[in-house]
């Protein structure tokens, strides 16, 4: 009895050690190429990445791939984004607030409801 049980205690062990192996410790690098300046100045690629992202429209492989990273990342305050990707996330997200209040609105309104994602990122932004 006692190595059945033990032997279900390794196993379980395993498990949770493999499913821990098996997570990213970051973020897809593939998208980093991405010139988000000229995704910014382009009004109309923009509008089709804010549609994606509010499911108003059709997603390139990038806004997926963003869709599906995107709370996540809101949750876990970027901890598995590159310097990069945190440079290019503050980048579009003082651009949306400047230049696209009303969408950006819309966007915290469905992946940010409470405020609290928001709220961290303005803490994490002025000690940056």
């Amino acid at each position: 009895m006692k190595s059945l049980v033990l032997s279900v205690l390794c196993l379980a062990t395993l498990l949770v050690a493999t499913t821990v192996a098996q997570q990213p410790r970051q973020y897809t690098d593939k998208f980093d190429n991405i010139n988000v300046d000229q995704v910014l100045s382009n009004d109309r690629i923009l509008s089709n990445y804010i549609r994606c992202l509010l499911d108003k429209g059709p997603c390139t492989q990038e806004g997926r791939e963003l869709k599906k990273t995107l709370p996540d990342a809101l949750r876990s305050n970027c901890e598995k984004c590159s310097e990069k990707q945190r440079n290019n996330s503050r980048k579009v997200i003082s651009h949306l607030e400047a230049k696209k209040p009303a969408d950006w609105k819309k966007l915290l309104d469905k992946y940010d409801p409470e405020g609290l994602y928001k709220s961290k990122f303005e803490k994490l932004n002025k000690r940056s």
